[in-house]
C-alpha cells in the first residue's frame, strides 16, 4: 500500500502531466499560449470536479465491494 505523502505526490504529478498535455493542446489548436492556459485551467478543474463526484456516486455503489 502506498503511503498518503506517495498518494499526494502520485496524484500532483498527474495533474501537472494533464495540464501540460492541455497546454499543448490547446495552444496547438489556437496558437495562444494565454488561449490554451486558459483551456488547460479549465480542463483540470472540470477533470477535478469530475472525478470528486464519479468517486461520491461510486462511494454508494455496494457492487463489486466485498464485506460490507
Amino acid at each position: 500500500m502506498d503511503s498518503k505523502v506517495r498518494l499526494l505526490t502520485k496524484a500532483v504529478t498527474w495533474q501537472v502531466a494533464g495540464f501540460c498535455s492541455m497546454l499543448l493542446i490547446g495552444f496547438i489548436f489556437t496558437g495562444s499560449v494565454a488561449a490554451g492556459g486558459g483551456i488547460a485551467i479549465t480542463g483540470s478543474v472540470v477533470g477535478f470536479v469530475s472525478y470528486f463526484v464519479h468517486e461520491l456516486a461510486w462511494s454508494k455503489v455496494a457492487w463489486g465491494v466485498s464485506g460490507r
